[in-house]
């Protein structure tokens, strides 16, 4: 009846709330009647009425230093997520965790050792580039093929940047690589654009094989993961990943930590990882995924070795930029201060 109710309340909310972007700050100028060449940092902040704040600056007005005082809106509090709103941010556990969902199990049994709301589904961002990129492999799609971003690849949902400009061909192979390792947008939409069928096609097949896998809380509307429809529950991606773990290109791509690849006029492209431990040399990482949109939080899905043993790890719905992988740390403690005898069955869920 929980996992219902929540369900129901997650359903709800896709079709009526609106999640806002966090209000940018704004300054103030200088006065016009003044050339100020060179600016310093601010030395105070005073409070100021009604979200907005004084700060005190240390200027240069025709060489001479000027002290001038500027009125700026005070950043806004963060949106809340769809796990905030469905009420799982009051689950807690021994471990401190940032993220609302948690979930590691054994690769090589399944076996849950710790989960937390793992049964609900919500936002997953890019992690759906994981997908996108099994429906490609086991297409068996000629990887040398030369795509090329359209207009159609332009993200107007959340008007995301890419270094991808309108024009720009490179191979498939190409294409997948930084869609895994980079979360390139428009490279995994040319991704999904390129399929038999197109678009709708790509994604009728995207939710055939969630079935196929047991994956009964997913469903996908689109290849990159920027609508907030995409969802999942942590126990759906865990079955995603095991599956996604069986073909080498999808581990070796989303594990590099940096690649240089060309374009179809031959100008090299260097791309990072958006994963920092996958260069650790603390963690043997196989497999990862990352993703962030304001809706889903920080979240991430990895295969790791962890004092011998295979572990899926995923953690959605995480708070701050590193939080996501400080999680990750966190488990992997509990993991290796744990014997083997002793794990399994750490379960924690929302009280709703």
């Amino acid at each position: 009846m929980v996992k219902l109710a929540i369900s129901a309340l997650i359903s709800l909310m896709f079709a009526s709330a609106a999640i806002a972007a966090p209000a940018t700050e704004a300054g103030g100028a200088a006065p016009k009647k003044h050339h100020v060449t060179k600016k310093r940092q601010a030395v105070r902040v005073a409070a100021a009425d009604m979200g907005e704040r004084v700060v005190k600056r240390v200027i240069k007005v025709n060489g001479k230093r000027k002290v001038v005082y500027q009125r700026v809106l005070a950043a806004a509090p963060a949106a809340p997520t769809m796990g905030d709103l469905a009420g799982l941010s009051s689950t807690h556990d021994p471990l401190d965790l940032k993220s609302n969902v948690a979930l590691v199990l054994d690769q090589a049994n399944s076996e849950v050792l710790f989960e937390k709301n793992s049964n609900i589904a919500l936002p997953i961002a890019s992690i759906t580039k994981m997908m996108t990129g099994l429906i490609v492999v086991e297409a068996k799609q000629d990887m040398d093929e030369v795509l090329s971003v359209t207009d159609e690849d332009v993200d107007r949902e959340k008007f995301s940047s890419s270094r991808l400009k309108v024009g720009t061909q490179m191979t498939r192979a190409n294409m997948l690589h930084i869609a895994l390792m980079s979360s390139e947008n428009r490279a995994a939409s040319a991704l999904g654009r390129n399929y038999p069928g197109g678009r709708p096609a790509f994604v009728e097949a995207m939710n055939a094989k969630a079935r196929e896998l047991g994956m009964t809380d997913t469903h996908y509307v689109d290849s990159n993961g920027l609508s907030k429809m995409n969802v999942a529950s942590a126990r759906d991606l865990a079955k995603l990943a095991m599956a996604a773990y069986q073909q080498p290109v999808l581990r070796q791509y989303s594990t590099d930590p940096k690649a240089v690849v060309e374009t179809s006029n031959g100008r090299p492209m260097a791309f990072g990882t958006t994963n920092h431990l996958v260069a650790s040399p603390d963690w043997a990482i196989g497999l990862q995924k990352t993703g962030f949109i304001n809706e889903a939080g920080r979240c991430l899905m990895m295969q790791a070795v962890i004092e011998g043993r295979s572990v899926i790890m995923v953690f959605l719905d995480s708070k701050g930029k590193q939080s996501r992988t400080a999680d990750a740390g966190r488990m992997r403690k509990w993991l290796e201060a744990l014997k083997p005898v002793s794990l399994g069955g750490a379960t924690y869920s929302s009280g709703m």
